[in-house]
C-alpha cells in the first residue's frame, strides 16, 4: 500500500510519500516547500492573504504529486499556524475545496505525541531523555526514556513567533537578547520544574533547526556526512555550543554567506540558538543528539 503524509507546518510544507509493506516502510518520495504560513501576523492569529494563497498553491501542488504516485492513503496534519489562526478553518475548508486534501488541525498534545513517535523510530532515545521540536509557531517538549513517555507539552514560542515580537536589531542587541530569554523563561516554568524532578541527561533535537547545526558542525570539520540520509548524529557538545554563540551574535548577513543554512532558517537559527542554550543551561543537560526522524514519520508509523 502507498501512504502519504502531509505535514503542514508553520514555516515549511513537507510531502512524505511511502511504500508499506507489513510494518516496513519504503520511501518513495520526499519534498518540503517553505510556504511560510505564519508570516507576517502569527502573533495576531491571522493567515495573511498572500501566505494563505502560497499554503494552497502548494498543497495543489502535492496533489498532483499524490496522483501520480497513485496513493492509497493520505494524512494532512496542521499545527500551530493553522490552529491558532482565526481564519484556519477558512483555510482548511479552501484545501479541501481546491484539491481535495483533508486537512486534520491538531492539537499541541497530539503534535508532542506524534513526535515521540517518530524520534523513537529514529533509534535516538537510549536513556533519560528530553525531546525538543522547534517549529515556527510552536516548541514541542517530550520527556521520555526507551520504554514510555513520561511528559509532554507544546508552547507557543516558535521561531516565527519570537521573531516577529522580539527580533529587532542586527546582529540581535542585548536588549533583544534579554527579553526573549525572559519570555522563554516565564512560559517553560513547568518544564524546568519537571526536568528538575527527573534529570534527563540527554537533549534530542528533532530535525528542523538542529539539522542545521549538524550541518554547520560536519562542515566546520570537513566531515562527509549528508544529514539528509542519516537517522541520528550525536554532538560534541563544545561544537555546538561553539557554532551557537557563534549564530547568536553574527548579522544577518554573516549568516546568508555561512554554507549550510537554507534561506528560511537565516533568522530563525538565532532563536533556535537562543532556546536551546537556555533548556540546556537551566536543565543542566550536556549530551546533545540530533534525529531527523519528527512530527512526518510519527504520522508515517500511525499509518502503517
Amino acid at each position: 500500500m502507498r501512504v502519504a503524509v502531509i505535514d503542514l507546518g508553520t514555516n515549511t510544507f513537507h510531502l512524505l510519500i511511502a511504500e508499506t509493506a507489513g510494518k516496513d516502510l519504503k520511501i518513495l518520495y520526499k519534498t518540503n516547500v517553505p510556504v511560510k504560513l505564519g508570516e507576517g501576523r502569527i502573533n495576531d492569529h491571522i493567515i495573511i492573504p498572500a501566505a494563505f494563497e502560497r499554503g494552497v498553491n502548494c498543497l495543489k501542488d502535492f496533489s498532483h504529486t499524490l496522483a501520480s504516485y497513485q496513493v492509497d492513503q493520505v494524512r494532512a496534519t496542521a499545527t500551530s499556524a493553522v490552529r491558532s489562526a482565526e481564519n484556519g478553518q477558512d483555510f482548511v475548508y479552501a484545501v479541501k475545496e481546491h484539491t481535495g486534501i483533508t486537512i486534520e488541525t491538531i492539537s499541541g498534545d497530539e503534535e508532542a505525541a506524534l513526535i515521540y513517535q517518530g524520534v523513537k523510530l529514529s533509534g535516538a532515545i537510549t536513556g533519560l531523555s528530553l525531546i525538543m521540536d522547534i517549529g515556527g509557531g510552536s516548541v514541542e517538549f517530550i520527556l521520555c526514556d526507551t520504554e514510555s513517555l513520561i511528559w509532554k507539552k507544546s508552547y507557543n514560542i516558535g521561531a516565527a513567533r519570537l521573531m516577529q515580537r522580539f527580533f529587532k536589531s542586527d546582529p540581535l542587541s542585548d536588549e533583544d537578547k534579554q527579553a526573549i530569554l525572559f519570555h522563554i523563561q516565564e512560559q517553560l516554568a513547568d518544564l524546568f520544574e519537571i526536568c528538575e524532578k527527573f534529570k534527563p541527561r540527554t537533549l534530542i533535537g528533532s530535525a528542523g533547526a538542529f539539522e542545521t547545526f549538524a550541518e554547520l558542525v560536519t562542515r566546520k570539520h570537513n566531515q562527509n556526512i549528508a544529514i539528509e540520509q542519516i537517522k541520528t548524529y550525536p554532538f560534541n557538545y563544545d561544537d555546538y555550543i561553539d557554532i551557537s554563540v557563534k549564530l547568536i551574535n553574527s548579522t544577518h548577513r554573516q549568516r546568508v554567506e555561512m554554507p549550510g543554512i537554507i534561506p528560511l532558517r537565516v533568522d530563525m537559527i538565532v532563536i533556535a540558538s537562543l532556546i536551546t542554550n537556555y533548556v540546556l543551561g537551566r536543565c543542566q543537560i550536556n549530551r546533545l543528539m540530533l534525529s531527523t526522524y519528527d512530527l512526518k514519520m510519527g504520522v508515517l508509523a500511525s499509518q502503517v
